[in-house]
């Protein structure tokens, strides 16, 4: 008895999932989820896809080394300090760091309590050269960091954990509601035009969470590992105890290094799959970069939905006699 029931519920769901309560819960679960963590996903999805190029990025912002054009003789690192705390009162000279080629400029590090400060020095005259880093430099570091810590050191990259968690519960969620049915399952993974500009959107939400679920489970909880990585190891342990006969062998450990590898899309000359920097290492992070962004689309593509579905109809309701509430389309429902 129980079981034709669990077969019918079954069915049900093979063929009309619309018409399950579970289904039409998650569906809200999804929705509103997606929508509480929608500029957090943004952001991320955003920053990770460049900082995919994040080596790019930095070659293309560090300057050029800095030459002295002076002719006299070089000064001491006791003058070159003299001339940085005259230039810079109340800094003390932490570190003067001279390269190989003595003619380039010297790198300065001075410190007044909290503050560091990282200057060049011309090596013969002593002036001050500018940052030892460019501004671009910087800027790459510091979207590295939002990305990683949200600027916010450890506190911002546990946040960064849990956020991670629940974009893994957005993404389980909606493969759950993208079944739309045994007859119609084909549709959602392609869109056509001649269709409403709503119905266009739900499709494409629809496809792109399809085709892209991999990815965002791949960076969804390889994230959470970055964050919490004890965890992981702890849980590899339970499952594939270390001994000394499987040292460096564990299946387990293999699984948790390509989580993490994963997670960046850099092959940076390892060999795997690519044989060095080229053409397979672009490739590999052009569709890394195309895959990050994918959650972005979500989130816009969704966001579109939430306002047809819930926001402009209460607003619309205020506008009309009694103010009726319009519920969202037939084809966001379905």
């Amino acid at each position: 008895m129980s079981g034709s029931k669990q077969l019918t519920l079954w069915q049900r769901w093979v063929r009309h999932p619309q018409k399950i309560w579970l289904r039409r819960a998650l569906f809200q679960v999804h929705l509103w989820s997606g929508i509480a963590l929608g500029l957090y996903i943004l952001l991320m999805s955003v920053t990770g896809g460049v900082l995919v190029y994040r080596n790019e990025l930095y070659r293309a912002a560090t300057t050029e080394p800095i030459l002295s054009k002076g002719s006299g003789p070089r000064l001491t690192d006791d003058q070159l300090a003299a001339a940085a705390m005259h230039l810079y009162p109340g800094y003390q000279v932490v570190k003067i760091s001279r390269a190989p080629n003595l003619d380039l400029a010297v790198n300065i590090g001075m410190r007044r309590g909290n503050q560091i400060k990282t200057r060049a020095f011309d090596p013969r005259s002593g002036s001050d050269l500018g940052n030892t880093v460019s501004t671009g430099y910087l800027l790459v570091s510091e979207l590295l960091d939002l990305h990683d810590n949200l600027l916010a050191g450890r506190t911002g990259r546990e946040v960064n954990g849990v956020g991670a968690l629940a974009w893994l519960m957005v993404a389980v969620t909606g493969l759950v509601i993208w079944w739309p049915g045994m007859k119609t399952w084909r549709r959602s993974l392609t869109i056509s035009r001649a269709l409403g500009w709503k119905l266009f959107n739900w499709r494409l939400h629809s496809m792109i969470g399809f085709w892209t679920l991999g990815f965002t489970l791949v960076f969804g909880l390889s994230g959470v590992y970055l964050v919490f990585p004890d965890f992981f190891q702890d849980l590899a342990d339970w499952i594939e105890p270390p001994t000394a006969a499987n040292a460096g062998l564990r299946i387990v450990d293999k699984l948790i290094y390509w989580l993490a590898y994963l997670h960046f899309g850099r092959i940076n000359g390892i060999g795997i799959p690519c044989a060095g920097p080229g053409l397979c290492d672009q490739t590999t992070k052009a569709i890394w970069a195309l895959f990050g962004l994918a959650p972005a689309a979500m989130f816009v593509t969704g966001a579109i939905m939430w306002w047809n579905r819930v926001l402009h109809p209460r607003l619309a309701s205020g506008r009309r006699p009694g103010g009726a509430i319009v519920h969202g389309t037939r084809e966001a429902a379905n």
